[in-house]
């Protein structure tokens, strides 16, 4: 069980219903006795909002990636004796303070490979909500999480419940990883119904709330995509065994089938709380205020194969599972500036999924990539993808 946590993203949807869960903990009978402490808090750029946290919390220190923004939270809570860090070195720093066993890694995007890294080689456990840390850089980082003998615990839902389906079983008799997928917000439509769709239209999950970045994700079914690449990792499988199956109602988070033919499935609410308590307290389990499920209610758990043919962002995400070296990178790189000219309304919809098959396409892939040649190729697809968006 964790008792001293770094948050990395605590601003974001994560790391605020992470904060939410310690305030649960500490809240019971068993917190008071032995409470969750949080040593360390960062942010990009919402400073007022770290800034409550900080005076809930008391963290000894604090980052935030903007230097604008650190320079501002310094100003705003020099009445109290917390150090303000910033910058990349700032959240290194921080991941790899002392008074920590635990980093929470929440940020969005390859910001979170280095902190990750620094957590890592200082002993800390991760609780990994950061999909790209694995997706970009899984070669680099498992071997790592081995020589360092630390904990990697999945908080993705998905991930999660993939990792309680193997408590205490043995990964060589596993069979097939079952991934679901909610199919997001146009699940059952075709492509010529998409070319229209707007950013609101997107980011109208049907049951999770998560933050733009991710939504969209889900809408194209690149999220599902950068999972399979991160279940790969954590769980030691080739991309073969991982099959996606669309279970609208995320009641079923996601399933293992072993050698003998059984099948276990972790189920509950669609309440990412659950995930991040279970990171945060494994083996044990945390009390939490959550809804129970109503089987009777419920009637019936519904399964289909995801549309690839609509949304083609997912066997683009295998192909780059199966290539590895640099390739993955690329596929979230381009995805990532993809995703962020949608949201500033500068392409449509469906040239997210475009621009990502074009600069895979483009890429050259080098196998053995150390963490250089990754962020190489990460800007070397940023750019591509800019250029090729720009000139549309």
């Amino acid at each position: 069980m964790s008792e001293k946590i770094v948050i990395l993203g605590a601003t974001g949807s994560i790391g605020t219903q992470a904060l939410e869960v310690i305030r649960t903990y500490n809240a019971s009978e068993e917190g008071k006795k032995k409470p969750l402490r949080v040593t360390g808090l960062a942010a990009n750029a919402s400073v007022e909002e770290l800034e409550k946290q900080i005076r809930e919390f008391r963290p000894r220190l604090t980052a935030m990636y903007s230097e604008e923004a650190a320079a501002d939270l310094r100003t705003r809570i020099k009445d109290l004796n917390v150090k303000v860090l910033s910058g990349m070195e700032g959240l290194e720093e921080l991941s790899s303070m002392r008074e920590a066993d635990t980093v929470l890694t929440a940020v969005v995007g390859m910001i979170g490979i280095r902190p990750t890294i620094a957590a890592i080689k200082a002993g800390k456990d991760i609780a990994l909500s950061n999909k790209e840390t694995l997706v970009a850089a899984g070669d680099i980082i498992m071997p790592l999480v081995k020589e360092y003998g630390v904990k990697l615990l999945p908080v993705d839902s998905e991930h999660s419940a993939i990792f309680q389906c193997l408590n205490g079983e043995r990964r060589e008799r596993i069979d097939e990883v079952l991934l679901t997928a909610s199919g997001g917000p146009f699940r059952g439509r075709k492509r010529e119904e998409l070319t229209a769709v707007t950013k609101e239209d997107a980011l109208k999950h049907p049951n999770w709330s998560m933050g733009a970045k991710i939504t969209i994700d889900s809408a194209t079914l690149v999220n599902k995509g950068l999972e399979v690449i991160e279940a790969m990792h954590l769980f030691g499988v080739p991309a073969e065994q991982i099959r996606v199956v669309v279970q609208p109602k995320s009641i079923i988070h996601s399933m293992v089938r072993f050698a003998d033919g059984s099948v276990m499935a972790q189920m509950g609410q669609p309440d990412m709380k659950l995930p991040i308590a279970y990171a945060f307290t494994t083996p044990d389990r945390m009390v939490l205020p959550s809804e129970p499920l109503d089987f009777a209610a419920l009637q019936e758990i519904r399964f289909e194969a995801p549309d690839t043919e609509t949304f083609r962002a997912l066997p683009l995400a295998y192909e780059a599972a199966k290539t590895r070296g640099t390739m993955p990178a690329v596929f979230n790189a381009a995805n990532e500036e993809a995703v962020a000219m949608f949201l500033k309304d500068q392409i449509r919809f469906l040239e997210i999924t475009e621009l990502i098959e074009a600069a895979v396409s483009h890429h050259r892939v080098k196998q053995q990539a150390s963490l250089e040649d990754i962020f190489a190729a990460e800007e070397e697809a940023r750019a591509f993808v800019r250029l090729k968006g720009q000139g549309k």
